[in-house]
């Protein structure tokens, strides 16, 4: 009977921990992310792209790091790199109408830019 009971607690401890521990992810990505904004609305965009990218491999769950990747990318001439981040952020929340609106603006600039001036 003993035994029964050690292990029922066990299980009654790792349980809340693992959830404890996603959601301390989640936290440590958004403080990451908000640094990351205070970054590069003083211009410091190398930071700020480090920062976002810290926060996607803390939770790669997290959409929002992965659009705020996208726009450090794009400012700093990664179109690859946006295009990549833009399609993992839509993957993850497909509903999300301003990571939606960010990526179409930025397929729509990008694809202008890249077609060949053949018009004479």
């Amino acid at each position: 009977m003993r035994a029964v009971t050690y292990l029922f607690v066990a299980c009654l401890t790792l349980t809340p921990a693992g959830a404890l521990a996603a959601g301390d992810a989640r936290s440590d990505a958004k403080a990451q992310v908000d640094f990351g904004i205070s970054v590069a609305q003083k211009g410091l965009w190398k930071e700020a792209r480090y920062r976002w990218e810290r926060a996607t491999e803390i939770d790669p769950t997290y959409a929002a790091a992965f659009n705020n990747l996208a726009i450090a990318c794009e400012q700093s001439g990664d179109f690859e790199s946006a295009r990549k981040a833009y399609e993992k952020a839509v993957e993850l929340e497909p509903n999300n109408l301003q990571i939606k609106q960010n990526y179409d603006l930025f397929k729509e600039i990008n694809d202008r830019t890249n077609r060949a001036p053949d018009r004479q």
